[in-house]
């Protein structure tokens, strides 16, 4: 089964279901509509839920709408946002980024 991490922060968020919608970037796990996925802790890695991906966009960062961040958590601005994706990914992140946006829901 595919895995998907969060940060500890996250967790309560994602099992009360007011975050169901995740970004990621560099893909390297290959999701897609119908992955059943199991949710880690990032920090421990212990398993919190188990979802199933019902639907996934890609969009650049430059093109997010306002809509794009229903079902995920906000940022106070742009430059935080920015700042929190190069925390995890690095100086690849720009405004010419690719990211898959996920909906899931837990089963």
């Amino acid at each position: 089964m595919k895995t998907l991490k969060f940060k500890e922060k996250l967790v309560k968020m994602v099992s009360s279901g007011k975050k169901d919608v995740t970004w990621r970037f560099f893909d390297d796990k290959d999701l897609k509509e119908g992955d059943l996925v199991d949710f880690l802790v990032y920090e421990t890695g212990n398993s919190f839920a188990k979802a199933e991906i019902i639907n996934i966009r890609e969009k650049k960062l430059r093109e997010l709408k306002q809509e794009d961040f229903e079902g995920h958590e906000k940022f106070k601005d742009e430059n935080e946002m920015y700042k929190t994706y190069r925390k995890y990914y690095g100086d690849r992140i720009n405004s010419e980024s690719v990211i898959k946006i996920i909906k899931f829901k837990i089963i």
